[in-house]
């Protein structure tokens, strides 16, 4: 138990969820702005306090704050189980500030119809929340739902695309995205049943483990099972070629919408992946692996690292580099080591705030040039030097610069690929030089060299003013992480290191 009055997981998700419900129940438009920075703030809070006690807590099955609440259908083996272990510590952590950053942002923006844009970014960060804090399998996936039908209604009703292309985002997002949910969802499903688990044992990670552990799968039955979970989540992931919905979707979605998709949700499918595929399937991994390597080397990374470089639209560039930074995630779930996977933990924490920075950035950019067209950009540094400071950081951080925090993660990634294949491991490093081709001219086409003629005719319209300090704050937030992470990456690695050795199935010599 955790040493406040109260459970600070369980806080995380209650407050910004009873704040959302209020706001839908009909509170006044000032109160429902002031009490959406609580809503924002308190889990950031939460999740910064939980980071910097948990080696101080006592463990329990793994996992420390462990609190199990009765829901009412326990007869169905389903409980609320909440707890942090090595592996979701940091992506608990990784939704607190970027939900924080969103949520400041999303206030401070002055969109059309605040209540609802802010009611629904709450239900978002409860989802988000939730969905890293929960123990139980079945409440992991309905955090994610909660998470993710906002994120339709997001796009559709304040997308930045124009009406129609709005329309064709949202429900290209809600086909794959549903697509990808029902699958894993059978794989979770498929799980339980062949798992022998009943009612009495319950649908937690805990009990899962303990039952596969005396009675493992049979190999035929972890391939099938696997299959679906990582094409399920794939799906969720952005796994080529099933990635098109990304870019599209984060291209017309709302800033902070996307900040929150892109740094935080996203991550639910990798998340799953090794949170209970790779323990509990080991000989899935095994068999699959190979092909995941080639999808994520030859599709995310190359083919989709060049797609990135033919871009013209700054926030298409945004998005597809998401989903190119993906391939280094999947190649070291497919290199399937402690050193591997350990990488992908931090890689994700690291992508999820520097694309959650780039998409505030790229949104700041548009309200002072009005267009996203690279083509019609130029010379911006000179009138914002703090916009251009911020952006250039990002992007460094984006493209693995040491010092930040992806740095590390793809560092790890590169020494475990190594050990798993020579080729992976030289496609992987191509990919770097790539996503700096594409960062780096982005950025020098933003704010550096001749301006644009379309832009010396706008700039005279509205001349151009530096970042304010609404905008600085949640990108400080994001940057500060990035560079904390970066500098001190035992921070994370510690615990998350103490996880993944106590996993007999990566420890295992057989399962590599």
């Amino acid at each position: 138990m955790s040493q406040l009055p109260f459970d600070p997981l369980l806080l995380s998700v209650a407050a910004p969820l009873a704040l959302a419900v209020a706001i839908a129940l009909g509170l006044p438009k000032r109160w429902s702005v002031r009490l959406a920075y609580v809503g924002f703030a308190l889990p950031a809070l939460l999740a910064l306090w939980t980071w910097s006690n948990y080696s101080s807590q006592p463990l329990s099955h793994g996992y420390a704050f462990l609190t199990s609440y009765s829901t009412g259908l326990d007869g169905l083996g389903i409980g609320l189980v909440l707890g942090l272990n090595g592996i979701s510590l940091p992506l608990f952590v990784l939704a607190g500030l970027v939900g924080f950053a969103a949520g400041l942002y999303a206030i401070q923006s002055n969109a059309e119809r605040l209540k609802i844009y802010l009611m629904l970014l709450l239900a978002m960060q409860a989802g988000v929340m939730g969905m890293f804090a929960s123990v139980d399998v079945f409440f992991f996936y309905f955090f994610h739902e909660l998470a993710l039908i906002p994120t339709f209604i997001m796009v559709g009703m304040w997308g930045t695309r124009g009406p129609t292309e709005n329309s064709y985002a949202a429900m290209k997002l809600t086909i794959y995205l549903t697509l990808g949910a029902m699958l894993s969802l059978l794989g979770l499903i498929a799980l339980y049943v062949k798992s022998g688990a009943t009612a009495a044992h319950g649908f937690n990670l805990i009990t899962l483990r303990e039952i596969l552990a005396a009675r493992p799968l049979g190999e035929t039955t972890q391939h099938h099972i696997f299959a679906l979970l990582l094409f399920g989540f794939g799906i969720l992931v952005s796994l080529w070629p099933l990635h098109t919905w990304a870019p599209l979707g984060y291209g017309a979605a709302p800033s902070s919408a996307a900040m929150l998709h892109a740094g935080v949700l996203k991550k639910f499918g990798l998340y799953g992946l090794i949170q209970i595929a790779l323990p509990l399937l080991p000989a899935g991994i095994a068999h699959w692996g190979h092909l995941l390597a080639v999808l994520a080397a030859v599709g995310n990374i190359l083919v989709v690292g060049f797609i990135t470089m033919a871009q013209r639209d700054l926030k298409q560039v945004v998005g597809y580099s998401s989903v190119m930074h993906m391939g280094y995630a999947f190649l070291g779930i497919a290199a399937y080591s402690v050193l591997g996977i350990g990488g992908v933990v931090l890689l994700m924490v690291a992508h999820g705030l520097s694309v959650a920075l780039l998409f505030l950035l790229a949104t700041s950019i548009h309200q002072r040039t009005h267009t996203f067209d690279l083509a019609e950009m130029g010379g911006l540094a000179q009138k914002t030097p703090v916009l251009a400071a911020f952006f250039v950081a990002a992007t460094f951080a984006s493209i693995g610069l040491p010092g930040f925090a992806n740095f590390w993660g793809e560092l790890a990634i590169f020494v475990a690929l190594w050990k798993f294949s020579h080729v992976f491991t030289v496609i992987a490093v191509a990919g770097v030089v790539i996503s700096a081709v594409y960062g780096l001219r982005a950025a020098a086409r933003v704010f550096f060299g001749p301006p644009s003629e379309a832009f010396v005719i706008v700039s005279g319209r509205h001349p151009p003013s530096d970042l304010t300090w609404r905008e600085k704050i949640p990108a400080l937030v994001l940057l500060a992480a990035l560079l904390f992470i970066g500098f001190w990456p035992k921070s994370l690695s510690t615990p998350l290191n103490a996880t993944l050795v106590s996993t007999p199935a990566l420890s295992a010599p057989a399962a590599k």
